[in-house]
């Protein structure tokens, strides 16, 4: 099994991935838990201290102003988490929380935190034995933390709560650490607050979603390469001299990426055959256009993401010279944005898709190819009703691309007056890369149907591989009416998968 180190400076996307979606094990480097020892002796001596210092020896937040005896510190750090762990609604998926633990568990890693060694590696025997907290879909305002979340995942440290086990099975989290040797953690002076206080669920959910977009750009591109060819069109527009001239590089990788797959078509270029046109459509002729501003937007993702990777959220933090200071670090702004701005994308880009589509099914826009696909239109209705799904799907993900990040509802008495909603931002952006997986998939079901119904014109050898593995994969052509709903669903998973990548690139070499 694969092994991930945590260090004290940061982690990585795909070490994030490993161990949220691949189970991989989590290992702190002795580096670390020195640094970690190191912050600790400075709690422990400012604890000491009759002065009161947020999170170590007071409430928190509109709380703050009361300074807490040492007698009762230890219940103070109990109750913020037991307080906090007041999430609502369904359960949220497994990958998000290891990947919100995980996260976690690299800033107090960072030696920042000031919280103890133990702490520390409790949190990676829990991931390591495959014990997921339940973790609810509401409580996180994406500022000081993804609270409740957090807090959720805290309870199972101190033995409280309820998980579920690496079967699968929810149970009480007091059992599930007994079953795997765990000693469940009795939190000391800041410790508390320490695992609350971060992004870890908006980043983890943040750096997920880049990973599947960046394989969903790319399906798209060859997605919107097979309906140029089905509705013979011209694979002039995708020249590089012409992208060169405008010079976004995520246009410039879209179009070359097409360009690889229509190589030696015998469908493109009739523009002066039986239906003359001077040119095609945007969503054909801007495919690029689209899926390369898609692709400049996820690299900028990234790069906040990869930021945040590296970056230690906690307030208040232990500096390396040893002061304590409080901060604003915790605001989910920068991932929130960037949440929002994927989701624009992501609707923009199955909306040109949809389009497309649209084109492929009807008799006056699609050049030759038959009313909706059918074998028998009238007796036939085809894909008419494929296309219904993809734009009821088009439909919701515009509805997602309304951005979260720009509204605040102040908690706390006033004292956290801006809030980020940077987890929710991150909880739609989920359901929108689903549904354009779907999306993409019904343009693939169509494209694949139409080029087979080009009667004696010879695809692109790249085009011919989609047509073997996706009818290998349970994706039939073109034929009388059929329980559909199964052929979409095997395009879905074509399409999420990567097969539909996958299925290209013996023949065009690796994709942008």
């Amino acid at each position: 099994m694969h092994t991930v180190v945590v260090g004290t400076a940061g982690t990585t996307a795909d070490d994030v991935i490993a161990v949220a979606r691949r189970g991989a094990r989590v290992v702190v480097s002795e580096e670390a838990l020195a640094a970690v020892a190191a912050s600790r002796q400075v709690i422990d001596d400012l604890a000491a201290k009759p002065e009161p210092v947020y999170g170590v020896s007071t409430g928190f937040g509109a709380l703050a102003v009361r300074h807490i005896s040492p007698d009762l510190r230890a219940q103070l750090q109990r109750n913020i988490v037991r307080s906090h762990a007041a999430g609502m609604g369904p359960r949220v998926e497994r990958e998000v929380v290891r990947a919100l633990m995980f996260l976690r568990l690299k800033t107090l890693a960072s030696g920042r935190t000031g919280v103890r060694p133990l702490v520390v590696e409790t949190m990676a025997a829990i991931l390591n034995a495959g014990i997921t907290p339940v973790v609810h879909e509401y409580g996180s305002l994406g500022c000081s933390g993804d609270l409740a979340p957090l807090s959720h995942c805290a309870l199972t440290l101190m033995g409280e709560g309820e998980a579920e086990g690496p079967d699968g099975v929810v149970a009480p989290a007091a059992q599930l650490l007994a079953a795997h040797r765990i000693e469940p953690v009795e939190l000391r002076e800041k410790e508390g607050l320490a695992l609350l206080n971060g992004t870890d669920g908006m980043l983890g959910m943040l750096v997920m979603a880049c990973a599947d977009l960046g394989r969903l750009i790319t399906s798209a591109d060859v997605t919107a390469a097979l309906s140029l060819e089905a509705l013979l069109g011209t694979d002039k527009v995708l020249a590089p001299e012409l992208h060169a001239i405008r010079p976004h590089p995520g246009q410039a990788a879209s179009a070359a990426n097409m360009l690889r797959v229509l190589a030696g078509s015998g469908l493109t270029g009739h523009h002066q055959d039986d239906a003359p046109r001077v040119q095609d459509a945007y969503s054909i002729r801007c495919a690029p256009q689209v899926a390369g501003a898609g692709r400049d937007t996820l690299a900028h993702a990234r790069l906040v993401a990869d930021r945040e990777l590296a970056a230690a959220v906690d307030n208040p933090v232990v500096l390396p010279d040893g002061r304590v200071e409080s901060n604003g670090n915790f605001h989910g702004a920068p991932v929130a944005y960037v949440l929002d701005f994927l989701a624009i994308a992501a609707a923009d880009l199955a909306s040109i898709a949809e389009r497309r589509t649209d084109r492929l099914l009807d008799k006056n826009r699609s050049h030759g190819l038959p009313p909706f696909l059918a074998a028998d239109a009238g007796v036939d209705s085809g894909l008419m009703i494929a296309q219904y799904t993809q734009a009821a799907l088009v439909s919701e993900m515009k509805r997602l691309a309304v951005p979260a990040s720009v509204d605040s509802i102040p908690s706390s008495a006033m004292q956290e007056d801006h809030v980020s909603m940077g987890w929710s931002a991150a909880r739609k952006l989920r359901t929108s890369v689903a549904a354009l997986a779907r999306v993409v998939a019904v343009e693939l079901v169509a494209a694949t149907r139409a080029i087979e119904l080009r009667d004696g014109l010879t695809p692109a050898p790249a085009t011919q591989a989609v047509l073997r593995a996706v009818r290998a994969a349970g994706v039939e052509g073109p034929g009388e009416d059929r329980f559909l709903a199964p052929d979409l669903a095997a395009a879905e998973a074509f399409v999420r998968d990567g097969k539909l990548v996958a299925a290209v690139e013996p023949v065009t070499g690796a994709l942008a």
